[in-house]
């Protein structure tokens, strides 16, 4: 057994073990106590180590990049799963099952759809080559400039995701952690850091392991919640009988572009989205290359899919759940004699306006209002009840609802979230990095150490980026769901345009292709911030499939107007040609009967 699998197995068991009271103890306990520090702590110091130990191991940039490319089919599954779950999904999810309804989970249905498509159609064709960066395959047909638009859009995409994801994790982290929001910088900086220390360090394999160890983490969090809130209320009763009045609406058709989910519109998106990053994405294209034929990357996406099916329906059963536990414990509104809640209400206001924004209390309320002081205790008690959006259920939950120890255990698997996001990304931000822009415009070749310290370099920058930008996404709005929708969806169906034309296209033309490319664009970006410039109230829904749309669209009428005007243009020459040749065979013809005539006589 590999240094690396028992690295592994041990923070395993230990993360698993500590306490040994956990499971027994006698109920839920507020906020985090030294025993979940610990708990993480050793998950933290257990990453970097495991970093460390693969680091000394490598002695070339293929190991860092691929991982050798002969790397374990299943774990590469695990890991592309990870990477495209991250911090939101893994909280979005369950805050959108509580606050919306569960029909974004119907999406799960487009999967096998997702694998037809794109492990049986489309991946024999991208395994037909051994690449570093993704990027490389758009080279051949449509030349070195759109290979660098290429990696310039995903770098893009992907800073711009990773800032969104670790600004989530931040927020979730100081709500579990029970913290001040002025130190989420400093919560945001330790993610970051972790994640670039053993991202950096180990590269491809290092992620890979820790993001098989961090999905155990995930899921084990997820369903210790489901068990824990099935035991409070004695069985299943947790589960809605009739549908919930603050769930949305939610149709199998959507009877306008502006309702904001559907059952059509989820399992659409799913899959476009599905596809265009497992085709595009140099996360996704990058583990592929990492196994050793087109055979164990399709298992590789198989074991993704059924993973993603898997860990999705419990986080929506975890959504309901949560959201049932909530209400059980929301206090009914006080009936008043000395009169409404609405007065308090606006007493509320002024009072706060009067005392640097401090809530009244029940004194206040008697004196003021002259209310008996048993209705200004139930005023009070209720205006200052837990008011959670459903976006922080989990997190709240997770601090205050689980067993000391297995709430250090959860914001582990939290904390792991994030990572597995990030340290993908860093790692193939640094191989994009490297492979297409650095290793073009030197006239000397780096030694292969040169060029594993190079990429541990980048890597190390990349991280630093990440954790400023995540400071600017105070500015997107919407719930964790919609900011993740307008973040993923910005460049990742233009992106796959491009491997489209360039893989699937005889002969694209390169104005077309970048015309089309551009449409794509700034269809995705009307439809993700024209709602706040009021331009529209379509869905963050139809992002990519209208995005995706757009492009090819475009790029297949004008290729087919060119393939049309050129063959239009090709056919008078021809005849021209034709008719020169028959004349010049009418005068050969004239010509041998006259020498004929002048031989026989």
């Amino acid at each position: 057994m590999s240094l690396a699998k028992r690295i592994v197995i041990v923070i395993l068991v230990l993360l698993m073990a500590v306490p040994g009271q956990l499971l027994a103890a006698d109920g839920q306990h507020s906020g985090v106590g030294a025993v979940d520090y610990g708990v993480l702590g050793l998950y933290i110091a257990g990453t970097i180590l495991l970093g460390y130990f693969i680091s000394k191991r490598q002695k070339s940039r293929e190991e860092y990049f691929t991982g050798g490319g002969n790397m374990n089919s299943i774990l590469i599954g695990v890991s592309l799963f990870a990477t495209l779950l991250s911090t939101i999904s893994y909280l979005g999810m369950p805050g959108e099952a509580a606050g919306k309804g569960p029909v974004h989970f119907v999406g799960l249905i487009g999967h096998p759809l997702i694998f037809l498509i794109f492990a049986v159609v489309m991946l024999p064709t991208y395994m037909k080559y051994r690449v570093t960066s993704a990027y490389e395959l758009l080279e051949d047909k449509l030349g070195v400039g759109f290979r660098l638009l290429g990696g310039i859009m995903f770098l893009v995409l992907r800073l711009i995701w990773m800032a969104v994801l670790l600004k989530a994790a931040g927020d979730a982290m100081i709500t579990m952690l029970g913290i001040d929001q002025s130190w989420s910088l400093l919560v945001v900086a330790v993610i970051g850091l972790v994640a670039i220390i053993y991202t950096s360090l180990g590269g491809l394999q290092a992620v890979v392991i820790t993001d098989a160890m961090q999905t155990i983490l995930l899921y084990g969090g997820a369903v210790t919640v489901l068990i824990i809130i099935t035991i409070d209320f004695g069985g299943f009763g947790w589960i809605p009988s009739e549908w919930p009045a603050e769930w949305d609406s939610q149709p199998y058709f959507p009877p306008d572009l502006e309702t904001r989910v559907t059952w059509f519109g989820s399992i659409l998106t799913g899959v476009i989205w599905y596809v265009a990053t497992l085709g595009s994405d140099q996360t996704t294209v990058q583990r592929f290359m990492a196994t050793k034929d087109a055979a164990g990357a399709r298992s590789a996406v198989l074991w993704q899919l059924c993973v993603s099916v898997v860990v999705g329906i419990t986080l929506c059963f975890v959504g309901i759940a949560l959201m049932s536990h909530y209400k059980s414990i929301e206090p009914a509104a006080p009936v008043l004699e000395s009169g409404e809640l609405a007065d308090y209400e606006e007493f509320e206001v002024i009072f706060k306006s009067n005392h640097d924004d401090a809530k009244p209390k029940a004194e206040d309320i008697v004196h003021f209002l002259s209310w008996s002081q048993e209705e200004a205790d139930a005023v009070f008690a209720y205006a200052n009840r837990l008011q959670l959006k459903a976006d922080q259920y989990f997190p709240h939950f997770i601090a205050n609802g689980l067993p000391t120890g297995l709430t250090g255990l959860v914001i582990a698997a939290m904390f792991a979230a994030a990572m597995s996001s990030l340290d993908s990304g860093v790692n193939s931000i640094t191989a994009v990095v490297s492979t297409d822009f650095i290793e073009r415009v030197r006239t000397k070749k780096l030694t292969e150490q040169q060029q594993l310290v190079t990429a541990r370099l980048i890597a190390v920058i990349v991280g630093v980026v990440v954790v400023f930008g995540s400071v600017l996404t105070e500015f997107i709005q919407g719930n964790i769901m919609e900011i993740t929708a307008s973040a993923v969806n910005l460049l990742t169906t233009p992106i796959f345009g491009l491997f489209v034309y360039a893989l699937y296209f005889k002969r694209p033309n390169a104005i077309i292709v970048a015309t089309a490319t551009l449409i794509g664009i700034l269809t995705a970006l009307y439809l993700a911030f024209g709602d706040e410039m009021g331009w529209h109230k379509i869905s963050f829904q139809w992002i990519g499939p209208f995005s995706l749309t757009a492009n090819l669209g475009v790029g297949f009428i004008l290729h087919a107007l060119l393939d049309l005007t050129v063959q239009n243009e090709a056919t008078p020459s021809a005849s021209t040609t034709t008719s020169s040749e028959q004349a010049d065979l009418q005068i050969d013809e004239s010509t041998n009967e006259q020498d004929s005539a002048g031989s026989d006589s």
